[in-house]
Order: structure tokens, then sequence, then C-alpha cells
């Protein structure tokens, strides 16, 4: 029953920490992704009522290595603060082993992992494909684009000032529209009696096709204002956010990865399987690392441990360049970095243990 109160007391300890320490991880890496999706806005990449849903769709993408961070920072100050308090003291004297305090860590650990497992081999892959699709119909309608019939609106990225009479139900033909551009002490205005919005082959631009319509540009205060009537003219729009520029292999499904035989497949594999097993790995090593001295700084070993959270991380990343380029075996994957991190652990682990022994020893023969 003592047991049963103590891991129930020691989960709870480190639940309140990884709550707290996803809370302001979470506000930071939402807030990085607001600011990257609102300068696509700003650039006319992303229709701007697709704002709420491609931070919340991309951030599933940062969250699988926010979650295992949170985790490592919620072992570090739980159990710091039970051994600043002594009370880690005490519980040894009950006659607690290292692995009775680390027991509390499984009820933790095995339930993030395998949410992290359903995020990185499909959840994330799904939020990616869907935010990409969102964007890609999107651009193909000036209604989701935010153009409105009737209404002087802006086009994306500050290219100008738009005005359609009429817009179909798709949003892709319209009718009586004027567009006014300046740039750099030109003006350029546009009329057009009709029109539809469409892309090139490669549907890496989109165009506004023009037809039956005038075009007035010139100089503002000078007399070179040209006036010309077309049958037809073409207004390239803003770049779209494009999908060649993504890497593939992070919007494929684990199936497809799985069955393929391309190295950059199989590295996407590793990692999406690394990133489960390195919040356990990272639980595992943050309890060394949080044994501190009773009255020690609370942030004594915290740069110690942070620096060995970042360099786990870049080595994982690494690994996977590396096989994508065929540095390294497939059969070898990332295995190494895992396998280094554990010996560090449980090196750390046995150091403790000795000297724990140690005192204990000195205890009894004074």
């Amino acid at each position: 029953m003592l047991l049963r109160l103590l891991d129930r007391y020691l989960l709870r300890e480190m639940l309140v920490s990884f709550a707290a320490a996803t809370a302001v991880l979470l506000m930071v890496t939402f807030g990085g992704s607001l600011v990257d999706v609102i300068n696509k806005v700003a650039r006319g990449k992303v229709p701007p009522p697709l704002l709420l849903s491609q931070v919340l769709l991309l951030g599933l993408d940062a969250l699988t290595l926010l979650l295992p961070l949170a985790a490592f920072i919620a072992v570090l100050m739980a159990y710091g603060r039970l051994y600043r308090d002594s009370e880690i003291a005490v519980m040894s004297s009950a006659g607690m082993r290292a692995a009775d305090l680390m027991r509390p860590l499984a009820f933790l650990a095995i339930p993030l992992m395998a949410a992290l497992l359903a995020l990185t081999f499909w959840g994330v892959p799904t939020a990616l494909r869907v935010a990409d699709r969102m964007v890609d119909q999107a651009n193909r309608s000036l209604l989701v684009a935010g153009l409105e019939a009737g209404k002087f609106m802006n086009l994306p990225g500050g290219y100008g000032v738009v005005y359609v009479g009429e817009l179909d139900s798709r949003g892709q033909q319209f009718k009586r529209l004027f567009v006014h551009r300046e740039r750099d002490g030109r003006v350029d205005i546009v009329t057009a009696s009709s029109g539809e919005l469409f892309q090139d082959q490669n549907k890496a631009e989109r165009y506004l096709r023009l037809s039956d319509g005038f075009r007035v540009e010139g100089s503002l205060g000078e007399p070179d204002f040209r006036t010309m009537r077309f049958q037809r003219n073409d207004l390239r729009l803003p770049e779209a956010e494009s999908a060649r520029r993504k890497r593939v292999q992070t919007r494929s499904s684990s199936f497809n990865l799985l069955r393929s035989g391309n190295r950059a497949d199989h590295a996407e594999l590793h990692w999406r399987l690394a990133l489960p097993l390195a919040a356990g790995v990272l639980m595992l090593l943050a309890f060394p690392l949080s044994r501190s001295r009773p009255r020690e700084s609370r942030y004594a070993r915290t740069f110690a441990a942070v620096m060995g959270y970042v360099v786990y991380v870049n080595l994982l990343s690494l690994g996977r360049g590396w096989m994508a380029d065929g540095a390294l075996p497939a059969w070898l994957g990332l295995w190494w970095v895992h396998g280094i991190a554990i010996a560090m652990a449980l090196a750390l682990l046995l150091r403790g243990e000795r000297m724990g022994r140690q005192r204990a020893i000195a205890a009894t023969a004074t």
C-alpha cells in the first residue's frame, strides 16, 4: 500500500510538471507557427480564411518534437524538487530503491509513446496532406481566397486592388472586373467584362484570364499614359504555396514508406519510429540527471540536461539525413543514437547507486 501511494504521489508530481511544460512549449510552438502562416498569408501564398486551420494542422508536426521535450523537462523538474527537498532521501530510507522510484515513469512514458506513435505514423502525415489539399483547393477559388462580389478588395500579398461585379458559385469565373496596381510610381489599371481564375500546366502559378477589356498605364504626374484594348490578357497572381518545395516523405503514408525501396523513405520511417522511442529514452536519461543535493540550486544541472537533449535530437536529425544520402546502412538506422543515450542513462544510474551505497556505508561507520 505504501508503494502504491508513493507511486501515485510521484506520478502526480510528474503530471503537474508535464502539463506546465507542455503549456509553455505549446504557446511558443504555435506562436511560431502562427507567425509563419501569417507571413505566408501576407505574401499571398495562403488564403486568409485558412489561417487558423493551417496553424492547427501544421502545429501537429511540431507536437511530435514538443512532447518528448515536455516529458524530459517534467522528470527533471519533478524528481529534482524531490531531491532538493530531501523527499527522495526519506523514501530511500524507507526501503525504496532506484527501480521503485523509476516505476511511475512507465505510467507516463507508455501512454505518451503510444500517442506519439499514432501521431508520427498516422496523424502528422494525414494533417500535412489535408493542409496541402486545403491550400490547393483554395488557390483555385477566388471566393476562398477572400474575394467578394461588389466589394473593393486587396489582392493577396498587397498585389493591388480588385473589384468584381459578379462571381460564380465556384469562385472561378467572374464578370465586370477592375484591377488597380501601383509600383515604383507607375499606375496600371485594367478593366474586363469577364474572366476566370486558372493555373498553369504545372499548377505552380495562378493567373487571372481577362476577356474584352482595357488597360491604362503610365507614371503619375507624367503625360505618358497609354490605353490599350485587348481581347485577352493574363495577369499573374503571387505564387501559391508550392508542394514541390516540401519533403514528399513527410506527407507519405507509413504503409507506402514501408513498401518503398527509396533510401529517403526508409530514413523517414526510422524518424517516425525514433520520436516515440526518444520520449521514453529521454525520460530514462532525465531521472539520473535530476539527482541533486539538498539545497542545491534549482537549475544547477538544467543546462547540462538541456544540452544533452539538444545533442540527442540533433544526432537523430543528422542520422536521418545520413540515411537518406546512403552514408548509413538501413539496418543500422537510428538505433545507434538511442543506444548511446541509453548507455549514458545506465552509466549515470549505476554511478548514482554506487555513490548512494558509499554514503550509506560511511554513515553506518560513523
